[in-house]
């Protein structure tokens, strides 16, 4: 039997000012996500589309969630095996073309982590698990977008 899980995030829109959506222009892209118990992100669009540079967007967001789903496989994964993860850093990235009536879609998502494994693990293990990760990874398996994985192994 499967079992259901449920997440709830407040989106709450700050960026009407003094006339809301009167124009394009007139308003900003802010907003802040929250949850119960958790600190808040303040996001805006990307600054492609008037948004604030300095906050997340909902792309940056995307990235980031497949990039720490497949982190957390990957882990759990090596810890049965008996692989040892000394450090993991992932450099994400996501390539969105825009257009067309659907507005636009990720075309692939490219996973880079750096990882470094004790020296007696076993490299190709960890190297294979990445497969493994990916393949579990409930954000990734959510996406119409491939999602890649190139990483590097270093054993400490």
């Amino acid at each position: 039997m499967a079992k259901e899980h449920n997440y709830n995030a407040l989106v709450r829109w700050t960026g009407a000012g003094k006339s809301g959506t009167k124009s394009y222009k007139c308003y900003t892209r802010d907003y802040t996500i929250s949850a119960d118990g958790k600190a808040p992100i303040m996001g805006s669009s990307d600054p492609a589309f008037l948004g604030d540079p300095s906050r997340y967007n909902p792309e940056d967001m995307l990235v980031a969630s497949v990039s720490a789903c497949h982190m957390l496989w990957y882990l759990h994964l090596c810890a049965v095996a008996g692989i040892q993860v000394l450090s993991y850093v992932d450099d994400a990235e996501g390539t969105m073309v825009e257009g067309g009536d659907d507005g636009g879609h990720f075309t692939q998502i490219t996973l880079h982590p750096q990882i470094t494994i004790s020296a007696d693990s076993d490299a190709g293990k960890a190297a294979a698990l990445h497969h493994d990760a990916n393949k579990k990874c409930f954000i990734a398996n959510s996406l119409k977008c491939p999602v890649a994985h190139k990483p590097t192994i270093n054993q400490g």
